[in-house]
């Protein structure tokens, strides 16, 4: 008798496992429900995918490995050649030449990135130069770091010399037997007619057009020690024209 029972119950559950089939294993998703076709992506989904491109393009940058490369090409897109820095003494315009474009691209770039935007003159030599783009806040440190580190070679045999209003670049202070120049600073000419001694040691890049009575106010403030302005003079904005 008790051997029926067991033979019952053994058919009755072999029965239950026969029916019930494949459910005792979760189904394999279908291939077209898991396959999204290209033009069925939805606008969040592309917006998303250009915010993220745009954080990526936010996030670069550039080094003493990758500089150069990038404004090779950055160069070979520039139309523009002209920037205006507004300063709180006044505006002036600068025209960059397009045989040195290491430090038109550099400037441009920079000018763009708004990075002169707060910083200051913060070297004045009278009937010899001023000198621009450093200041002593941490936002100008803060955007350096943002923007990279990195020098430029100089280019100092395109025939171009340190004529008065010229905008040259100077050379890092760091280790430097190569001159390679500190690309967040320039300087600008104010002697008549020139400081040729310069030529050859540093990379004249453009020159000022309009507004050098700006340039020659500024470079008559009363300074200190480091040759630094007692009255802070600001880059208020640079625009690439």
């Amino acid at each position: 008798m008790v051997l029926k029972s067991s033979a019952l119950a053994t058919s009755i559950l072999l029965f239950f496992l026969v029916s019930c089939g494949g459910n005792s294993k979760k189904e394999a998703p279908k291939a077209k429900e898991t396959t999204t076709k290209n033009d069925s992506i939805p606008e969040e989904v592309d917006k998303m995918t250009a915010q993220e491109e745009e954080k990526e393009e936010e996030a670069f940058v550039l080094d003493e490995e990758n500089a150069i490369d990038f404004f090779f090409g950055y160069a070979k897109k520039l139309k523009k050649n002209r920037v205006k820095l507004t300063t709180t003494m006044g505006s002036f315009t600068i025209e960059l030449y397009d045989n040195v474009p290491y430090h038109k691209a550099n400037f441009i770039y920079l000018a763009r990135k708004k990075y002169f935007d707060s910083t200051q003159f913060h070297r004045v030599v009278k009937d010899f130069i001023i000198q621009g783009g450093n200041s002593d806040d941490r936002k100008t440190a803060r955007k350096r770091s943002e923007i990279g580190r990195y020098l430029l070679p100089p280019d100092t045999q395109k025939g171009h010399k340190h004529h008065r209003g010229t905008i040259s670049m100077p050379s890092s202070e760091r280790d430097n037997p190569h001159k390679l120049a500190s690309p967040y600073e320039f300087f600008i000419v104010v002697t008549n007619p020139g400081s040729y001694h310069l030529d050859g040691s540093y990379t004249p890049f453009g020159r000022v057009i309009e507004g050098m009575d700006v340039v020659d106010a500024i470079n008559q403030v009363p300074v200190g020690d480091g040759d630094w302005p007692w009255q802070n003079i600001y880059i208020l904005k640079a625009e690439v024209l």
